[in-house]
This record gives structure tokens, sequence and C-alpha cells, in this order.
């Protein structure tokens, strides 16, 4: 059930929630998992089968955002629930874009679960075991408003896009690679939506979305806290360059929240908004300093390497 206090903040944005799903629908195509996943290589499974690395060639860090990528997409039925609440169920366009958005959302799974079993590339008892961990938990990020909804799903969509990406590209082979490209687009429609929703929200409320940002931005986690060994996933994810901080500064800070949304041109703050917006843009320059640092640090790793020096551990 929508919150009593953001029932007139969403009717205010119905209308332009009504335009955005009007683009979303005209913007999108039509597309099958079964058409994508390469069938053929696939055989039975025989009793007593144990899952080895030597069966496929993908390396350890992609196998780790593959397993977490799709145990984030495997826990739809909680995110749906929290979708559901923040924006509404009805017959209107707020209830439309809930359900278009789950029933995307829901190829995923589909599509990366089929592409993994058929060709071995993770072990399919483990990947199992996850799920199950992962959905009898069901924790997702609960955003207490509205407001914060907007904003935290307009930089987790884009995150996951990003993620859903540079693993695709680390993917040799075509089919996995389309796979995660496909995932990718639709990532990208749903950050749109959520991206220009929460660009209305700042011009009919500023303060409230300026302090419903501040929370998100500062405490801002990508999903995937209830898998298993999520921790060590995400370290050899960031380690990689799949998603990192910098992928986080220089593709959504920076951009999104500096740039499209453009908070420090925002005028009519109450005090607290204001003091919000000058936490949130002191954090981002604090993340823009680690980026950099981690530019930095890869740059001197890269060329030790090339140079056939040793590279400190700490690198």
């Amino acid at each position: 059930m929508v919150l009593s206090t953001d029932v007139a903040f969403l009717s205010e944005l119905q209308p332009v929630a009504e335009e955005l799903l009007e683009r979303h629908l005209a913007a999108t195509k039509e597309w099958h998992p079964h058409a994508l996943v390469p069938w053929s290589r696939g055989r039975d499974f025989e009793e007593g089968y144990e899952w080895s690395p030597e069966e496929s060639d993908l390396s350890e860090e992609v196998r780790s955002a593959l397993f977490v990528n799709l145990l984030t997409e495997d826990n739809l039925p909680y995110y749906f629930r929290d979708i559901e609440r923040m924006f509404g169920k009805g017959d209107h366009a707020w209830g439309e874009w809930v359900r278009r958005w789950t029933a995307e959302e829901g190829r995923h799974a589909t599509v990366i679960r089929e592409y993994l079993t058929v060709t071995r590339a993770i072990d399919p008892v483990a990947l199992e075991r996850g799920r199950m961990v992962q959905m009898s938990l069901g924790e997702v990020p609960e955003p207490p408003s509205a407001a914060d909804g907007m904003c935290y799903v307009a930089l987790q969509e884009l995150a996951t896009r990003i993620s859903h990406r540079n693993t695709g590209r680390m993917i040799d082979d075509r089919a996995g690679y389309d796979i995660m490209r496909r995932v990718a687009i639709d990532e990208n429609h749903h950050f749109l939506f959520y991206r220009d929703i929460a660009a209305a929200g700042f011009e009919r409320d500023p303060s409230q979305m300026m302090e419903a940002l501040e929370r998100q931005v500062i405490g801002f986690a990508m999903p995937g806290t209830g898998i298993p060994d999520f921790k060590d996933h995400s370290k050899r994810i960031a380690a990689a360059g799949i998603y990192d901080p910098i992928n986080h500064y220089e593709q959504i800070l920076d951009p999104v929240v500096l740039g499209t949304w453009n908070i420090e041109a925002i005028e009519g703050l109450t005090g607290e908004a204001e003091a919000a917006r000058e936490s949130v843009v002191r954090y981002i320059g604090k993340m823009g300093k680690i980026a950099n640092r981690l530019k930095e640090r890869r740059a001197a790793k890269a060329a030790a390497e090339a140079e056939g020096e040793p590279v400190p551990a700490n690198v």
C-alpha cells in the first residue's frame, strides 16, 4: 500500500509517468529468451555429475559477476513488492508501469540461467543453492518513500546496466555477449524512466527530493546482500572493473546527479534540503578522488607489469 504521505506527490507526477510510460512502450522492442540461448551446445547432466571450472573459459571474476547478476534478477518478487509499495498497483500509469517493469525484468533471470545451464559456465548446484538462500531471505533495499525510491532505483538501474554490459564484454562467446547486451538494453530503458520521473520530482518538490537523494546517494548499495559470499564476489567484480568506484563516479554520480539532475542549480530549497545538497556534493567530490586514486593505482600496476617489475600487493 502506498504511503499516505506519498499519495499527493505521486498524483501530481502521474501525467509525467503517463508520458514516460508511453515513451517506454514506443522505444522497447519485443525479444524472446529462448531465441538467444545456444541450445545446441547443451547435453544431459549425468547422475553424480560434479561441475569443474575447466568446463568453462570464463574467468573467476566473470563467473562471480554472472552469479551475482543472476541471483539479483531471481529476487524479482521482492523488488516487485517494494516497487508496488512505493508507486501503487491501481489502474493508472504508476500501476501499469510497475507491472510492465516486472514483466520485462522477469525475462532476465530466465535467459541468463538458461545460458549458464546450457554452457555449464557455472556450477548449477551452487547456483541453485544460492537461489534458495537468496529467495528464502528476501533481502532487498527498502527506500522509505516514493521520492527515495525514484532516486535509488534510477541509480540502481543504471548501475545494473553497467554491470551487465561490462560482464558481457568480458565473455568471449557471442551468445553470452548478446544475452548480456540485450538484458543491459532493458535496464537502460528502465533507468531512463526513473531518471526522468526523478527529474520531474525535483521540479515539483525539490526539497523532498533533495533530502531523499542524500539518503540514497550516501547510503547506496547494489542489491544482493542476501547472496551467499556476496562480499567476496563484489571484490572480484570490482577488481575486474566490471563495477567499481570508477564506474560509480564517472557513469552515475557525476553525469546523472550533477549533470542531468543538475542539483547544484536547484533553487528554493529549505534549510534542511540545502544541507542535504551540500552533503551530496561533498560526497560526490570524495568519490571522485577515490575513483582517481584507483585509476592511478591501476595505471601504475599496468606499467609495472609491462616492464616486468614486481607489483605491490596493495595495488
